[in-house]
């Protein structure tokens, strides 16, 4: 049987660490996290849950000591940016940061357009105004954000990831994992119900009762809300077919939230990337190697 190729994506990291309290960088002022730590952790967990098969490799560094400009030209200082975090001041509106600034900053477009790189990572505090993922290049589509315009120059779609290092490996996972949502629903839109394995794969007990498999990043095979990875509750569960997949016999049996960590965001995430198909072959035309996609947009039709 033939291997499943290895993907090595090259990443240009920015990291947005302006001045806080005392001089130093916000990040280490804060007491939070050292992004070189994240990196390392996150770009470990997806090897590891891709089966070997997904190589990330930080290629450029660019740290920029700047809080990073809001699509209406608004920045802020170490004092408004204070202020709200102290709760003295709601934050600014629109939240969301200047995506093109940010690009022609770190030369993100022409780095993708000579092939130097393949994403974008971007690093900063909380109400930097960066989405979990966003694709943009020509053909982009939403990838749980708008797609960002006026990056066709490019040459072939990118997607680039907003992470913060006031939160752990566990929500840098979770922005990947509704990465992989999104790009994965729209690999399989047109795929009759009764075939579509991308929705098999996402069932819960609380939408198909007595029928869940491996879920969503929200909802676990027991889940009953949004974010209820902790619940002891046990369901009968087909999650381990997708270890075997292609071959889903109905390997079914009782699980509860041991299987994923007791609730730990990380551990639960880790879980539900390890059971994405990793295989050779194909069906209905898609690829059994579903990481290629989420990886790779340009893979998607």
């Amino acid at each position: 049987m033939p291997a499943v190729p290895v993907l090595a994506p090259r990443v240009l990291l920015m990291v947005f660490d302006p001045p806080g309290p005392g001089g130093l960088p916000l990040s280490r002022a804060m007491g939070w996290n050292r992004v070189e730590e994240l990196v390392e952790g996150y770009i470990a967990d997806l090897q590891e849950c891709s089966r070997g098969t997904v190589r990330y490799q930080v290629v450029t560094r660019v740290d920029l000591p700047i809080f990073p400009p809001k699509v209406d030209g608004f920045r802020y200082t170490l004092e408004t940016y204070r202020a709200v975090l102290e709760g003295r001041q709601p934050p600014h509106e629109p939240d969301t940061a200047d995506y093109r600034a940010i690009l022609a900053a770190g030369d993100g477009i022409g780095c993708v357009a000579r092939g130097e790189i393949d994403e974008i990572w971007l690093f900063g505090g909380p109400f930097f105004g960066f989405y979990e993922s966003r694709m943009a290049g020509p053909g982009a589509f939403w990838c749980n954000a708008p797609p960002l315009p006026g990056a066709e120059a490019a040459g072939r779609r990118f997607v680039i990831m907003g992470f913060s290092y006031e939160r752990g490996v566990g929500e840098m996972l979770e922005n990947f994992g509704h990465r992989a949502e999104a790009i994965m629903e729209r690999v399989f839109a047109g795929i009759p119900e009764e075939r579509n394995l991308w929705r098999r794969f996402t069932r819960y007990d609380r939408i198909a009762p007595g029928q869940a498999e491996v879920g969503t990043i929200h909802f676990a095979p027991n889940s009953e809300r949004d974010y209820d990875w902790g619940n002891p509750r046990p369901v009968w569960s087909y999650c381990d077919d997708w270890l075997h997949f292609p071959d889903l016999r109905g390997r079914g049996r009782w699980v509860d939230c041991a299987e994923w960590g007791g609730g730990d965001i990380r551990e639960h995430h880790r879980w539900w990337l390890r059971h994405l198909p990793c295989a050779p072959g194909e069906t209905d035309g898609i690829s059994h190697h579903w990481w290629r996609y989420i990886v790779d947009p340009n893979a998607v039709p």
